[in-house]
């Protein structure tokens, strides 16, 4: 498919009182797998390509929420005036993930860069033929902002009578789905620059001083409900609620007892991981020694 560029574009940053009636204001749900498999098709993208652009899929939930699971790449031609998708190709790779996860549908597609320009109105259009109201995902692998920002948004076109004058791309909520584990390797992703990757108990420690700031934001929020300075909110009162609900009752030593009963049980776990891959490695070598003898 090639188009060519007549669009004018407009980006909202947040949704607005005064964007079209007909574009209907959801929130992406996207799982870490498709951001790093942005990443990867970035990384392995050909010299020339200045970006990369793929096709979104999973499902729409009965609130609304679009629920992104996968991606894959399509390959594409980009210039100033005009626009190229192999559409062969994405259809074949739609049939492929519809044989292994048939309940996934197309959901809209991605894109790197920190925003919209008029071929990505010319890609939109295409994928409007593709799904209902797609999703525009911008991953920014430039880090414009110093860090890999995440934005989804939703486009609509503005018409005078039969005439169109632009099309609104308006951004939506954005809502990253993942555990503790995914997270630690989402936070190395989106830095610019990482030493090292943080091991197993480094790991660990950055997931207690996150939880550690979160409580102290708990308790911020309530002492601020209670001195009267801030607002109650029910829905969060009651996300603090269960969140307490949710808590053993047991005594101090006791709940100390079990976390360190735990964590020694993870550290020997990975002992013994660590002892099994040397002893394979070890097994590896005598026996391509034994060959060459």
């Amino acid at each position: 498919m090639a188009a060519t560029n007549e669009h004018t574009v407009l980006q909202f940053v947040t949704p607005s009182s005064t964007a079209s009636t007909t574009t209907q204001v959801l929130t992406a749900r996207i799982h870490p797998l498709v951001i790093f498999n942005v990443c990867d098709c970035f990384v392995r993208r050909p010299d020339s390509a200045e970006r990369v652009i793929g096709t979104l899929l999973g499902s729409i939930l009965p609130d609304g929420t679009v629920d992104i699971r996968n991606s894959y790449a399509v390959p594409h031609n980009e210039s100033s005036d005009q626009v190229a998708v192999d559409i062969d190709y994405h259809h074949n790779m739609l049939a492929s993930h519809l044989k292994v996860n048939p309940k996934e549908v197309i959901v809209g597609w991605y894109s790197t860069g920190s925003g919209v320009n008029g071929g990505s109105a010319l890609i939109h259009d295409f994928f409007a033929r593709e799904a209902t109201n797609p999703i525009h995902l911008t991953v920014d692998t430039g880090f414009t902002n110093g860090e890999g920002t995440i934005k989804a948004y939703v486009s609509s076109n503005l018409s005078l009578g039969d005439r169109q004058l632009a099309a609104q791309f308006q951004e939506i909520p954005v809502d990253l789905r993942m555990v503790e584990a995914e997270r630690v390797g989402y936070d190395v992703l989106k830095a610019t620059a990482v030493d090292k990757l943080p091991n197993d108990m480094e790991g660990m420690e950055l997931t207690m001083e996150r939880l550690l700031t979160l409580i102290n934001d708990v308790y911020k929020y309530v002492d601020s409900v209670v001195e009267g300075k801030t607002s109650p909110d029910n829905n969060i009162g009651r996300f603090i609620a269960e969140a307490v609900a949710s808590l053993p009752k047991l005594p101090p030593q006791v709940f100390d007892n079990l976390v360190n009963d735990s964590l020694q049980d993870q550290l020997l776990l990975l002992y013994l991981s660590s002892i099994t891959r040397t002893q394979l490695s070890l097994a590896e070598k005598l026996n391509t020694a034994a060959q060459m003898l």
